[in-house]
Protein backbone atom coordinates (compact mmCIF):
# COMPACT_ATOMS: atom_id res chain seq x y z
CA UNK A 1 0.00 0.00 0.00
CA UNK A 2 1.49 3.92 -0.87
CA UNK A 3 -1.35 6.28 0.08
CA UNK A 4 0.09 10.42 0.25
CA UNK A 5 -2.89 13.08 2.37
CA UNK A 6 -2.30 15.67 3.98
CA UNK A 7 -1.19 15.92 7.27
CA UNK A 8 -4.31 18.06 8.70
CA UNK A 9 -7.11 15.43 6.76
CA UNK A 10 -5.01 12.35 8.39
CA UNK A 11 -4.97 14.03 11.85
CA UNK A 12 -8.79 14.43 11.94
CA UNK A 13 -10.11 11.51 10.57
CA UNK A 14 -7.41 9.63 13.59
CA UNK A 15 -9.25 11.86 15.81
CA UNK A 16 -12.24 10.87 14.87
CA UNK A 17 -11.93 6.63 15.16
CA UNK A 18 -10.06 6.70 17.86
CA UNK A 19 -12.85 7.48 19.92
CA UNK A 20 -13.37 3.98 19.34
CA UNK A 21 -10.57 2.52 20.44
CA UNK A 22 -10.79 1.01 23.84
CA UNK A 23 -8.20 2.22 26.70
CA UNK A 24 -8.12 -1.55 28.18
CA UNK A 25 -8.55 -4.99 26.22
CA UNK A 26 -7.07 -8.01 25.87
CA UNK A 27 -6.98 -7.81 22.21
CA UNK A 28 -4.28 -6.17 20.72
CA UNK A 29 -5.84 -6.13 17.51
CA UNK A 30 -8.75 -3.73 18.98
CA UNK A 31 -5.79 -1.45 19.68
CA UNK A 32 -5.30 -0.36 16.56
CA UNK A 33 -6.83 1.89 13.54
CA UNK A 34 -7.47 -0.31 9.85
CA UNK A 35 -6.50 1.97 7.21
CA UNK A 36 -8.13 0.46 4.38
CA UNK A 37 -6.96 1.43 1.00
CA UNK A 38 -7.99 -1.43 -0.96
CA UNK A 39 -10.42 0.22 -3.38
CA UNK A 40 -10.60 4.33 -4.15
CA UNK A 41 -11.39 5.80 -0.77
CA UNK A 42 -9.00 6.11 2.06
CA UNK A 43 -11.06 4.90 5.16
CA UNK A 44 -9.86 4.51 8.63
CA UNK A 45 -11.88 2.30 10.97
CA UNK A 46 -11.55 1.48 14.70
CA UNK A 47 -13.86 -1.00 16.84
CA UNK A 48 -14.01 -1.83 20.39
CA UNK A 49 -16.71 -4.33 19.55
CA UNK A 50 -19.45 -2.07 21.26
CA UNK A 51 -18.65 0.89 19.60
CA UNK A 52 -17.45 1.30 15.93
CA UNK A 53 -16.80 3.86 14.02
CA UNK A 54 -15.35 4.53 10.39
CA UNK A 55 -14.73 7.72 8.17
CA UNK A 56 -13.11 8.31 5.07
CA UNK A 57 -10.06 10.66 4.28
CA UNK A 58 -8.91 12.20 1.29
CA UNK A 59 -5.68 11.41 -0.32
CA UNK A 60 -3.89 10.10 -3.56
CA UNK A 61 -3.78 6.20 -3.31
CA UNK A 62 -0.41 4.90 -5.51
CA UNK A 63 -0.97 1.65 -4.78
CA UNK A 64 -3.75 -0.39 -2.99
CA UNK A 65 -3.58 -1.95 0.37
CA UNK A 66 -4.33 -1.98 3.90
CA UNK A 67 -2.92 -2.32 7.50
CA UNK A 68 -3.74 -2.13 10.85
CA UNK A 69 -1.78 -0.04 13.35
CA UNK A 70 -0.87 0.59 17.02
CA UNK A 71 -3.72 3.65 17.39
CA UNK A 72 -1.64 5.58 20.34
CA UNK A 73 1.67 5.25 18.46
CA UNK A 74 0.27 6.04 14.84
CA UNK A 75 -2.26 8.67 16.68
CA UNK A 76 1.28 10.73 18.26
CA UNK A 77 3.16 10.33 15.46
CA UNK A 78 1.02 12.33 12.72
CA UNK A 79 -0.08 14.87 15.17
CA UNK A 80 3.91 15.86 16.12
CA UNK A 81 4.98 15.69 12.38
CA UNK A 82 5.50 19.02 10.32
CA UNK A 83 1.80 20.38 8.47
CA UNK A 84 2.62 18.66 5.16
CA UNK A 85 1.50 15.89 2.70
CA UNK A 86 2.12 12.28 4.57
CA UNK A 87 3.68 9.55 2.75
CA UNK A 88 2.46 5.84 3.99
CA UNK A 89 3.57 3.09 2.62
CA UNK A 90 3.87 -0.75 3.91
CA UNK A 91 5.94 -4.10 2.32
CA UNK A 92 4.31 -7.93 2.56
CA UNK A 93 5.64 -8.21 6.37
CA UNK A 94 3.25 -5.37 7.58
CA UNK A 95 6.32 -2.69 7.88
CA UNK A 96 5.27 0.76 7.74
CA UNK A 97 7.12 3.56 6.87
CA UNK A 98 5.88 7.22 7.77
CA UNK A 99 7.49 10.02 5.65
CA UNK A 100 6.32 13.41 5.72
CA UNK A 101 9.13 16.23 4.60
CA UNK A 102 12.68 14.78 6.32
CA UNK A 103 10.96 12.64 8.63
CA UNK A 104 10.93 9.47 8.52
CA UNK A 105 9.11 5.89 10.71
CA UNK A 106 9.23 2.79 10.71
CA UNK A 107 6.87 0.97 12.73
CA UNK A 108 5.37 -2.93 12.53
CA UNK A 109 2.13 -2.68 11.94
CA UNK A 110 -0.62 -5.90 11.67
CA UNK A 111 -2.11 -7.47 8.98
CA UNK A 112 -5.79 -5.67 7.90
CA UNK A 113 -6.89 -9.09 7.62
CA UNK A 114 -7.42 -9.66 11.15
CA UNK A 115 -9.33 -6.51 12.04
CA UNK A 116 -12.74 -6.73 13.32
CA UNK A 117 -14.78 -4.62 10.90
CA UNK A 118 -17.61 -3.19 11.44
CA UNK A 119 -20.89 -5.26 11.66
CA UNK A 120 -23.11 -4.88 8.37
CA UNK A 121 -26.24 -3.31 8.87
CA UNK A 122 -29.37 -3.26 6.99
CA UNK A 123 -30.88 -0.12 6.26
CA UNK A 124 -34.32 -0.11 6.09
CA UNK A 125 -36.05 3.01 7.71
CA UNK A 126 -34.13 6.18 8.04
CA UNK A 127 -34.39 8.83 10.48
CA UNK A 128 -33.22 12.21 10.19
CA UNK A 129 -32.58 15.48 12.23
CA UNK A 130 -29.82 17.97 12.11
CA UNK A 131 -26.64 17.58 13.72
CA UNK A 132 -27.12 20.30 15.72
CA UNK A 133 -30.49 18.96 16.77
CA UNK A 134 -29.09 15.49 18.05
CA UNK A 135 -25.70 17.64 19.79
CA UNK A 136 -28.43 19.75 21.53
CA UNK A 137 -30.34 16.72 22.16
CA UNK A 138 -27.19 14.62 23.84
CA UNK A 139 -25.81 18.14 25.58
CA UNK A 140 -29.43 18.30 27.13
CA UNK A 141 -29.92 14.72 28.39
CA UNK A 142 -26.61 13.43 28.52
CA UNK A 143 -25.62 14.64 32.07
CA UNK A 144 -28.11 12.48 34.01
CA UNK A 145 -27.27 9.17 32.95
CA UNK A 146 -25.73 6.98 35.60
CA UNK A 147 -22.08 6.14 35.54
CA UNK A 148 -22.06 3.06 37.32
CA UNK A 149 -22.92 -0.47 36.19
CA UNK A 150 -25.38 -1.50 38.46
CA UNK A 151 -27.82 -1.50 36.88
CA UNK A 152 -26.50 -1.06 32.97
CA UNK A 153 -30.13 0.32 31.41
CA UNK A 154 -29.37 3.48 33.72
CA UNK A 155 -25.85 4.49 31.84
CA UNK A 156 -27.75 4.48 29.06
CA UNK A 157 -30.41 6.90 26.99
CA UNK A 158 -33.93 6.00 25.73
CA UNK A 159 -34.70 6.84 22.25
CA UNK A 160 -38.34 6.39 21.56
CA UNK A 161 -40.18 7.19 18.56
CA UNK A 162 -43.73 7.53 18.21
CA UNK A 163 -46.31 9.64 16.42
CA UNK A 164 -43.74 10.99 14.51
CA UNK A 165 -41.89 12.68 17.72
CA UNK A 166 -38.47 11.65 18.93
CA UNK A 167 -38.07 11.52 22.95
CA UNK A 168 -34.88 11.22 24.56
CA UNK A 169 -34.86 9.83 27.87
CA UNK A 170 -31.35 9.85 31.45
CA UNK A 171 -32.05 8.84 34.38
CA UNK A 172 -29.71 7.52 37.22
CA UNK A 173 -32.28 7.09 40.33
CA UNK A 174 -32.61 10.64 41.26
CA UNK A 175 -33.23 12.51 38.50
CA UNK A 176 -35.14 12.48 34.38
CA UNK A 177 -33.97 14.59 31.85
CA UNK A 178 -36.28 13.98 29.05
CA UNK A 179 -35.92 16.06 25.38
CA UNK A 180 -38.64 16.07 22.76
CA UNK A 181 -37.72 16.58 19.08
CA UNK A 182 -40.80 16.69 16.17
CA UNK A 183 -39.65 14.76 13.10
CA UNK A 184 -40.05 15.61 9.53
CA UNK A 185 -40.55 12.39 8.13
CA UNK A 186 -42.76 9.39 9.12
CA UNK A 187 -41.28 6.47 10.42
CA UNK A 188 -42.47 3.28 12.56
CA UNK A 189 -42.08 3.07 16.24
CA UNK A 190 -38.87 2.17 17.96
CA UNK A 191 -37.80 1.56 21.83
CA UNK A 192 -34.21 1.36 21.99
CA UNK A 193 -31.25 2.43 24.79
CA UNK A 194 -27.69 3.71 23.37
CA UNK A 195 -25.28 3.70 25.28
CA UNK A 196 -24.26 7.27 26.88
CA UNK A 197 -20.64 6.45 25.80
CA UNK A 198 -21.91 6.15 22.00
CA UNK A 199 -23.33 9.56 22.47
CA UNK A 200 -21.06 11.06 24.20
CA UNK A 201 -18.34 10.41 21.68
CA UNK A 202 -20.88 11.17 19.31
CA UNK A 203 -21.56 14.56 20.59
CA UNK A 204 -17.49 15.23 20.31
CA UNK A 205 -17.83 14.51 16.11
CA UNK A 206 -20.51 16.37 15.37
CA UNK A 207 -20.10 19.48 13.86
CA UNK A 208 -23.37 20.81 15.34
CA UNK A 209 -24.12 22.73 12.10
CA UNK A 210 -28.25 22.94 11.72
CA UNK A 211 -28.11 22.27 7.76
CA UNK A 212 -25.96 19.38 7.85
CA UNK A 213 -28.16 15.76 8.68
CA UNK A 214 -27.43 13.08 10.65
CA UNK A 215 -28.94 9.97 9.31
CA UNK A 216 -30.22 6.71 12.06
CA UNK A 217 -30.77 3.36 11.43
CA UNK A 218 -31.98 0.96 14.00
CA UNK A 219 -31.97 -2.68 14.22
CA UNK A 220 -32.36 -5.14 17.28
CA UNK A 221 -28.82 -5.33 18.22
CA UNK A 222 -27.28 -2.08 16.89
CA UNK A 223 -27.77 1.55 16.37
CA UNK A 224 -25.93 3.35 13.03
CA UNK A 225 -25.31 7.14 12.98
CA UNK A 226 -24.15 8.15 9.40
CA UNK A 227 -23.06 11.84 9.12
CA UNK A 228 -20.73 13.84 7.03
CA UNK A 229 -18.05 11.32 6.32
CA UNK A 230 -18.27 9.18 9.07
CA UNK A 231 -20.36 5.72 10.13
CA UNK A 232 -20.79 5.53 13.77
CA UNK A 233 -21.94 1.45 14.83
CA UNK A 234 -23.14 0.77 18.39
CA UNK A 235 -24.51 -1.92 20.08
CA UNK A 236 -27.51 -1.51 21.92
CA UNK A 237 -28.01 -2.09 25.96
CA UNK A 238 -30.65 -4.80 26.22
CA UNK A 239 -33.25 -4.70 28.41
CA UNK A 240 -36.47 -2.89 28.85
CA UNK A 241 -36.57 0.63 29.85
CA UNK A 242 -38.05 2.23 32.82
CA UNK A 243 -41.73 3.24 33.10
CA UNK A 244 -41.22 6.60 32.68
CA UNK A 245 -44.50 7.80 31.73
CA UNK A 246 -45.62 6.33 35.64
CA UNK A 247 -43.41 8.61 37.11
CA UNK A 248 -44.51 11.95 35.22
CA UNK A 249 -47.29 13.80 36.76
CA UNK A 250 -49.01 16.44 35.81
CA UNK A 251 -50.30 17.86 39.34
CA UNK A 252 -49.17 20.45 41.33
CA UNK A 253 -49.56 22.83 43.92
CA UNK A 254 -47.06 25.46 43.41
CA UNK A 255 -45.68 27.12 40.10
CA UNK A 256 -43.17 29.10 40.16
CA UNK A 257 -41.87 30.98 37.19
CA UNK A 258 -38.31 32.81 37.84
CA UNK A 259 -35.73 33.65 35.82
CA UNK A 260 -33.35 31.55 34.82
CA UNK A 261 -30.05 33.45 35.06
CA UNK A 262 -30.67 34.73 38.22
CA UNK A 263 -31.64 31.33 39.72
CA UNK A 264 -28.37 29.78 37.65
CA UNK A 265 -26.30 32.47 39.84
CA UNK A 266 -27.55 31.75 43.09
CA UNK A 267 -27.47 28.36 42.88
CA UNK A 268 -23.86 28.62 41.51
CA UNK A 269 -22.86 31.12 44.47
CA UNK A 270 -24.31 28.88 47.23
CA UNK A 271 -21.94 25.97 46.24
CA UNK A 272 -19.24 27.80 47.27
CA UNK A 273 -19.56 26.93 51.05
CA UNK A 274 -20.31 23.01 50.15
CA UNK A 275 -16.85 20.79 49.19
CA UNK A 276 -17.30 18.48 46.32
CA UNK A 277 -18.37 15.24 47.73
CA UNK A 278 -20.39 16.72 50.19
CA UNK A 279 -24.26 15.77 50.12
CA UNK A 280 -25.05 19.37 51.93
CA UNK A 281 -28.93 20.81 50.10
CA UNK A 282 -29.73 24.01 49.22
CA UNK A 283 -33.13 24.82 51.12
CA UNK A 284 -35.27 26.69 48.98
CA UNK A 285 -38.00 28.94 51.05
CA UNK A 286 -40.84 29.77 48.40
CA UNK A 287 -43.28 32.88 49.13
CA UNK A 288 -45.36 34.96 47.31
CA UNK A 289 -43.06 37.10 45.56
CA UNK A 290 -39.41 35.90 47.08
CA UNK A 291 -38.01 32.58 46.68
CA UNK A 292 -35.16 32.57 49.42
CA UNK A 293 -32.11 30.44 49.34
CA UNK A 294 -29.77 29.25 51.61
CA UNK A 295 -26.78 26.77 52.41
CA UNK A 296 -25.09 25.75 55.74
CA UNK A 297 -21.63 24.01 55.43
CA UNK A 298 -18.79 23.74 58.09
CA UNK A 299 -17.26 27.03 56.32
CA UNK A 300 -20.37 29.17 56.47
CA UNK A 301 -23.80 29.69 55.36
CA UNK A 302 -25.29 31.70 52.70
CA UNK A 303 -28.76 32.96 51.85
CA UNK A 304 -30.40 34.85 49.15
CA UNK A 305 -33.60 36.41 48.08
CA UNK A 306 -34.69 35.96 44.48
CA UNK A 307 -38.20 37.28 42.91
CA UNK A 308 -40.27 34.87 41.40
CA UNK A 309 -43.87 35.35 40.31
CA UNK A 310 -46.08 32.01 41.93
CA UNK A 311 -49.45 30.32 41.55
CA UNK A 312 -50.48 28.24 44.67
CA UNK A 313 -49.33 27.05 47.96
CA UNK A 314 -46.07 28.31 49.90
CA UNK A 315 -43.83 25.91 50.43
CA UNK A 316 -40.12 24.86 51.69
CA UNK A 317 -38.08 22.22 49.97
CA UNK A 318 -34.26 20.73 49.77
CA UNK A 319 -32.20 20.09 46.46
CA UNK A 320 -29.02 18.57 46.04
CA UNK A 321 -27.86 21.97 44.45
CA UNK A 322 -25.72 20.04 41.45
CA UNK A 323 -29.19 18.13 40.03
CA UNK A 324 -30.13 22.29 39.62
CA UNK A 325 -27.43 23.60 38.06
CA UNK A 326 -27.23 20.17 35.69
CA UNK A 327 -30.99 21.12 34.75
CA UNK A 328 -30.23 24.95 34.20
CA UNK A 329 -27.29 25.33 32.65
CA UNK A 330 -28.62 23.22 29.22
CA UNK A 331 -32.35 25.22 29.37
CA UNK A 332 -31.94 28.22 26.76
CA UNK A 333 -35.41 29.56 28.09
CA UNK A 334 -34.90 32.88 29.88
CA UNK A 335 -37.70 31.92 31.96
CA UNK A 336 -38.64 28.21 33.35
CA UNK A 337 -41.24 27.21 35.41
CA UNK A 338 -41.26 25.22 38.44
CA UNK A 339 -44.08 22.16 39.76
CA UNK A 340 -44.01 21.04 42.87
CA UNK A 341 -46.43 18.97 44.93
CA UNK A 342 -44.68 18.77 48.72
CA UNK A 343 -41.62 18.70 50.01
CA UNK A 344 -41.22 14.69 49.36
CA UNK A 345 -42.67 15.03 46.09
CA UNK A 346 -40.10 15.58 42.81
CA UNK A 347 -40.01 18.59 41.38
CA UNK A 348 -40.54 19.46 37.60
CA UNK A 349 -39.07 22.34 35.24
CA UNK A 350 -40.59 21.77 32.09
CA UNK A 351 -41.72 24.42 29.52
CA UNK A 352 -45.32 24.60 28.22
CA UNK A 353 -45.63 22.07 25.18
CA UNK A 354 -42.82 19.97 27.21
CA UNK A 355 -40.27 20.04 24.73
CA UNK A 356 -37.95 19.69 28.03
CA UNK A 357 -39.16 17.94 31.24
CA UNK A 358 -36.31 17.82 34.23
CA UNK A 359 -37.48 15.99 37.27
CA UNK A 360 -35.06 16.18 40.31
CA UNK A 361 -36.28 14.06 43.47
CA UNK A 362 -35.90 16.36 46.71
CA UNK A 363 -33.70 15.56 49.56
CA UNK A 364 -34.59 15.74 53.63
CA UNK A 365 -33.19 18.56 54.98
CA UNK A 366 -35.06 18.30 58.71
CA UNK A 367 -31.63 17.08 60.49
CA UNK A 368 -30.10 21.03 59.24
Amino acid sequence: MKIICSKADLVKGVSIVSKAVPSKTTMPILECILIDATVDIIKLTANDMELGIQTEIDGDIREHGMIAIDAKIFSEIVRKLPDSDIVIETDEKDQMTITCEKAKFDIMGRSGEDFSYLPVIEKTETVTISQFTLKEVIRQTIFSIADNESNKLMTGELFEISNGMLRVVSLDGHRISIRRIELKDECQDHKIVVPGKTLTEISKILSGEAESQVSMYFTGNHIVFEFDRTVVVSRLIEGEYFKIDQMLSSDYETKVRINKRDFLNCIDRATLLVKEGDKKPIIINIGDDVMELRIKSQFGSMNEDIMITKEGKDLMIGFNPKFLIDALRVIDDEEVDLYLMNAKAPCFIKDETESYIYLILPVNFNAI
